[in-house]
């Protein structure tokens, strides 16, 4: 068998989270563009012990694998990528990707990591299908997941509020196949 480099691309390298992640995610979540495009509930600041208790949560959680996300080179955490919702019986789950602060957007980390997620859910996990949803208004996101190869499988009409104004949930799907089969 020829040794892989499952979890590092050339830009980024997937790690576990660790409570001293808790501090960079407490700043991010004082960015509310970032909450508003990551998150459907209140974008509200959370606290560094909220976020070590959610990611303490996570690792005791069977149905849900999350990574921090890093620079190859050096251990700042620039985001997080989680596989959650897995129903291991039907080998599917949710994925969702967050690069927290703005300085690193538009580098292509989340596009690599998001590579390196779906390699290691189809072929580490053997999942067959990994789902996202999307705000209709995050139209960063929404080029991301179609350019990985997802494909609108349908919305959710009208359901977030935003300032006022109604927003869809799209909703998107990749199979294992489909995830193999890209030129």
């Amino acid at each position: 068998m020829t040794p892989t480099r499952l979890l590092h691309g050339a830009k980024v390298r997937l790690t576990a989270l660790c409570e001293d992640d808790a501090a960079a995610i407490a700043c991010w979540d004082e960015d509310t563009q970032f909450l508003r495009l990551y998150d459907a509930r209140p974008a509200r600041p959370r606290s560094e012990a909220e976020i070590a208790q959610r990611l303490n949560k996570m690792r005791d959680n069977e149905r849900t694998i999350a990574f921090g996300i890093r620079p190859s080179n050096t251990d700042e955490l620039i985001g997080t990528l989680e596989l959650d919702g897995i129903l291991w019986a039907h080998g599917v789950c949710s994925m969702s990707i967050g690069i927290g602060d703005r300085g690193n957007w538009g580098l292509g980390y989340g596009y690599e990591a998001a590579q390196l997620g779906l390699t290691f859910a189809f072929d580490e996990l053997n999942l067959h299908r990994v789902t996202v949803t999307v705000f209709s208004y995050n139209q960063r996101s929404i080029a991301l997941f179609e350019k990985l190869g997802f494909q609108r499988e349908g919305a959710f009409r009208e359901f977030l509020q935003r300032d006022g104004e109604r927003h869809d949930m799209l909703l998107y799907g990749l199979l294992r196949r489909e995830w193999r089969g890209r030129a």
